[in-house]
């Protein structure tokens, strides 16, 4: 006969390892929904610190305030809440005044003096909103 303790430890340990998987689901579906978010850096934090993001894709979202270009080639500014920022485009330029959502890597421009001068975004797409 099997002591009493024994059963005891053994049915915790039986308890304990069901709900090994549930709580290794439970973590691998916060991953997945945390990581799949995917959102938007903000424009200030690439132009505060160009060299921390360059040749780094990154996704950005806000306004167009000046476009300029021929033939689908150009470039176009996208200005958020924190700052604005060159996008560089071969795949057609939105008009200005337009939302758009645009991905692309990053090109670091000059620093003087502490400040950012001739950074950019060289567009892998965009969309607009």
């Amino acid at each position: 006969m099997e002591p009493v303790c024994d059963r005891a430890t053994s049915a915790n340990y039986e308890a304990h390892m069901n709900k090994k998987p549930a709580r290794w689901m439970a973590m691998l579906a916060a991953v997945l929904i945390l990581t799949s978010c995917g959102g938007y850096t903000k424009i200030g934090k690439i132009t505060a610190d160009p060299s921390r993001y360059r040749d780094r894709t990154v996704r950005v979202e806000g306004q167009v305030t000046n476009a300029f270009g021929a033939l689908s080639t150009g470039g176009y500014q996208v200005e958020d809440d924190t700052g604005k920022i060159v996008v560089i485009s071969n795949q057609g330029i939105p008009s200005k005044g337009s939302k758009v959502a645009v991905s692309g890597r990053v090109m670091e421009g000059i620093t003087l003096m502490g400040r950012s001068y001739g950074t950019a975004i060289q567009e892998h797409d965009h969309q607009v909103r």
